[in-house]
């Protein structure tokens, strides 16, 4: 067996244990991912490879890391810094129904927290998308600050497996910044949702509040992987010889402004992007244009 054919029976093992372990059946997920069910057949077999696509999309139905999938770790390749386990979703291991009852409430909860706002959402509202009772939702969050600190990590987690799943084959330094950029724009209803849960978190942490443990490490992470891009390019020479902080700094600053202005409608997606990788280009690559 060579060694590719090696890896894509690894990942169908790994599959095949994390949908065992979900609760759900193959068919569902079948439905959740929108993998046809006779090709996530071949894949769980290890006949077909599975798409980087539905590598991120099984990892987010699973409730397990695209990491995990890939390499059977959650530590990840070295283009994405790895979040700490209590980054990412709590599991309850050894209890199918209620593992897969907790992912659907968070997920709920963070659409609902995405396109209504924290405040406007009630527990009861998470409880009728869920077809569920108030008093079941409690049983797995004792208040909606909690759930909300849950949808942090999970916002968190579906960061990592994108960056994951999509960065390890892309060698040059500077395309590699661009591409993990571009997998962070507010772009789509998910990309959009993502970036108004964080817009949520940073006004809740503006006044004070309390229990967003994720926040700072789940930032932190973020800014990591940047910096280690960027370093990555300053070791080959693709990347200026400056401060390596200095530089991340910059740079996510630029990133995080630009994607306030394109969630209030003064900046489209396609331009945030073309002015970070002009950014990129005049500031930080070592010859303009180069990976684009």
């Amino acid at each position: 067996m060579s060694n590719t054919q090696t890896v894509v029976a690894e990942i169908a093992a790994r599959a095949r244990m994390a949908i065992m372990n979900s609760g759900l059946v193959q068919r569902e997920i079948s439905r959740l991912t929108d993998i046809e069910e006779s090709k996530l057949s071949k894949s769980l077999r290890g006949t077909r490879k599975f798409t980087t696509l539905e590598i991120i999309q099984l990892a987010t139905v699973t409730g397990v890391t695209a990491s995990w999938l890939m390499t059977g770790s959650n530590a990840g390749p070295s283009t994405s810094a790895a979040p700490a386990d209590n980054l990412l979703p709590a599991r309850n291991e050894g209890n199918d129904r209620h593992a897969m009852r907790r992912r659907t409430l968070v997920e709920s909860a963070w659409w609902l927290f995405a396109e209504r706002g924290f405040d406007s959402v009630r527990i009861a509202d998470i409880a009728r998308r869920c077809s569920l009772s108030t008093p079941t939702v409690h049983y797995y969050f004792a208040s909606k600050q909690e759930l909300f600190a849950e949808v942090l990590r999970y916002s968190i987690k579906l960061a990592y497996d994108r960056q994951v799943a999509e960065l390890e084959g892309i060698s040059h330094p500077v395309l590699r910044l661009k591409r993990l950029i571009e997998l962070q724009l507010p772009n789509g209803e998910q990309g959009r949702a993502e970036w108004s849960i964080w817009m949520q978190t940073w006004v809740k942490l503006a006044v004070g509040e309390e229990g967003l443990s994720p926040y700072t490490p789940g930032y932190q992470r973020w800014g990591k992987t940047v910096r280690d891009t960027i370093a990555a390019g300053q070791a080959s020479g693709h990347i200026v010889a400056e401060d390596l902080d200095i530089l991340t700094t910059e740079l996510t600053a630029l990133i995080d402004g630009m994607g306030i202005k394109v969630l209030t409608g003064l900046l489209s997606v396609s331009a945030m992007y073309e002015h970070i990788c002009r950014y990129i280009d005049r500031n930080i690559s070592t010859q303009q244009g180069e990976g684009s």
